[in-house]
C-alpha cells in the first residue's frame, strides 16, 4: 500500500501549553490552530485551559479571554458578537459557524478551533476572503434596471413579492456555507459556491430588477453553477437557517424553463 505524508512545513506540530489557574473548578479545554505564513515556522495547535466560572458562554467570549489574558498573539476576526456581521467564522469541533453564537457548553469534551476549511490563512484563525468576495462581486450583487422612474420615486414592490426575498437577503456572507461544501474545495476557482449562488438567486427573484436574462447568461456554465450536487452541508451549517441548495435549485429551474 502506498504510503502518503503531508510535505514538511504543512505537518501540524504540538505547541504550547497555557494552563488555568489551580483555584478554577470548571476547566473547559481549547485546542486552537496557530499559523503565521510569514514566520517560516510549521502551523501548530495551541493548548488553552479556560476558567468557565469566569467567561461568557460563547466560543468567541473565550477566544477574547485567551487573547486578553494568556496570549495576546492571537489572531481572530469579530465584531458584532451578535450573528450579524458574519466575521467571527471558523470551524469549530469539526463544524462551521460564528463562534459568538456557538455556545461553549453546547460542544462537548475539548473543543478544537481552525479557521474555515480550504481556504488560505492570513494568521491564525482568519482565512483570505479575497477571492469570496470577487465572486460575490462578479454576480453583481445590486439593483440592476433599465427604465426610469420619475425623480424621488421609488421602486415599488407588493408585499407577495418582497415575500419571496425571505430567507435569501438574511445572508450575512460569513461563508460557513461554502467553506463547507466539497464540490467548492475542489472547484473554487470555477464554482461559485452556495454562498454567492444564494446571493445571485436574491436578486433574480427580486421583481423590481430587470436584468434577469444577463445573470441567467452570467450564471450558464458548467462550473459556476452545475458543480452544486445537493450534498446540503450548506444548509446544515448556516447559521441563519437558510438554505442556498434550495436557492440553487431554483436558478437550474430557471435556466432550464427558459431553454424549452
Amino acid at each position: 500500500m502506498a504510503d502518503f505524508r503531508l510535505p514538511k512545513n504543512s505537518r501540524i506540530t504540538k505547541g504550547k501549553d497555557h494552563k488555568a489557574d489551580a483555584s478554577a473548578r470548571r476547566v473547559k479545554k481549547f485546542k486552537i490552530y496557530r499559523y503565521d505564513p510569514g514566520s517560516g515556522e510549521n502551523p501548530r495547535y495551541d493548548n488553552f485551559e479556560i476558567d468557565l466560572d469566569d467567561c461568557g458562554p460563547m466560543v468567541l467570549d473565550a477566544l477574547i479571554k485567551i487573547k486578553s489574558e494568556q496570549d495576546s498573539s492571537l489572531t481572530f476576526r469579530r465584531s458584532c458578537r451578535e450573528g450579524i456581521c458574519g466575521s467571527c467564522s471558523m470551524n469549530m469541533d469539526g463544524r462551521n459557524g460564528l463562534a459568538c453564537t456557538t455556545a461553549i457548553e453546547d460542544i462537548k469534551g475539548d473543543i478544537r478551533i481552525t479557521p474555515l476549511p480550504h481556504m488560505d490563512v492570513i494568521k491564525d484563525l482568519v482565512p483570505d476572503f479575497t477571492h469570496f468576495y470577487a465572486q460575490y462581486s462578479s454576480i453583481k450583487p445590486w439593483l440592476q434596471t433599465v427604465s426610469t422612474t420619475p425623480s424621488g420615486k421609488e421602486r415599488l414592490q407588493s408585499p407577495q413579492d418582497r415575500e419571496k426575498l425571505d430567507g435569501l437577503y438574511e445572508c450575512i456572507l460569513c461563508a460557513c456555507c461554502s467553506t463547507s461544501c466539497p464540490s467548492y474545495w475542489w472547484n473554487s476557482d470555477k464554482f461559485l459556491g452556495p454562498a454567492i449562488l444564494l446571493q445571485a438567486y436574491r436578486w433574480l427573484a427580486d421583481s423590481r430588477d430587470e436584468m434577469t436574462g444577463e445573470r441567467l447568461d452570467q450564471l450558464e456554465d458548467p462550473f459556476r453553477l452545475y458543480r452544486c450536487h445537493t450534498i446540503m452541508n450548506c444548509a446544515n451549517v448556516c447559521p441563519k437557517g437558510l438554505n442556498p441548495a434550495k436557492a440553487i435549485a431554483e436558478i437550474k429551474k430557471m435556466e432550464a424553463e427558459r431553454a424549452l
